[in-house]
């Protein structure tokens, strides 16, 4: 229970943390930096490391192809339970993590819905010509968000131990790379990674807090 707790405090932490994020991001050193005189909090910092990193369009190309990886992972998990589903004659038979996981990528895509309508600030480059929302990063959380919960599936599946450690390895230098590369690449501002790391740390621990709810 103890546990439980601790990570149910963590997520609430992270998930406020990214609020007051997203809130100063509205307000604190706020300038017209970007394309087409579009604005963005923290401009100091923002505008600092976009110009040490510069814009690499191979580098975006590359995480948008690999953010299919996700995307495909998402679908294994969802056949998995239905196919439990249709072999056990009811959805309440589905193992709990698996609900649990199919109700956490609904809140994901929830969360990567509003940000697509109330949008906090613009990218730093157009993209084909056109000014999209920037923030929070929707790459950076869907890579965050979905990977490390595969992890914790694949930890409860896999029984070898030498694997289970070879993929949980192989999927957090892949979770380094997107959220790195993505940085770099120079398609979204500092700040962006960093609020789609805060919203989504949050989602995973509360996540984690409620799987352990059931092995209790």
């Amino acid at each position: 229970m103890k546990r439980i707790r601790k990570s149910f405090i963590a997520s609430m932490c992270l998930l406020v943390a990214f609020v007051l994020w997203t809130v100063a991001l509205c307000f604190v050193d706020v300038r017209e930096i970007g394309p087409q005189g579009s604005s963005v909090g923290f401009s100091g910092i923002n505008g600092f490391v976009h110009t040490l990193t510069g814009v690499h369009f191979s580098l975006y190309n590359i995480t948008d192809w690999l953010g299919l990886v996700p995307i495909f992972m998402c679908m294994g998990f969802g056949i998995l339970g239905l196919v439990q589903w249709i072999k056990r004659k009811s959805i309440c038979k589905v193992d709990y993590d698996i609900l649990v996981l199919g109700g956490f990528y609904v809140v994901t895509i929830v969360a990567y819905s509003l940000f697509e309508i109330v949008v906090i600030n613009y990218r730093p480059v157009l993209i084909e010509g056109i000014l999209e929302a920037s923030y929070p990063s929707s790459t950076t959380m869907l890579v965050m968000c979905v990977m490390p919960t595969a992890v914790m599936q694949f930890n409860s599946r896999i029984k070898s131990k030498a694997l289970r450690n070879i993929v949980a390895a192989t999927i957090i230098a892949f979770i380094a790379f997107m959220v790195i590369g993505r940085l770099v690449s120079g398609v979204h501002w500092f700040t962006d990674i960093v609020g789609g790391v805060l919203l989504s740390a949050g989602l995973v621990m509360m996540y984690h807090a409620i799987i352990d709810l059931e092995v209790r």
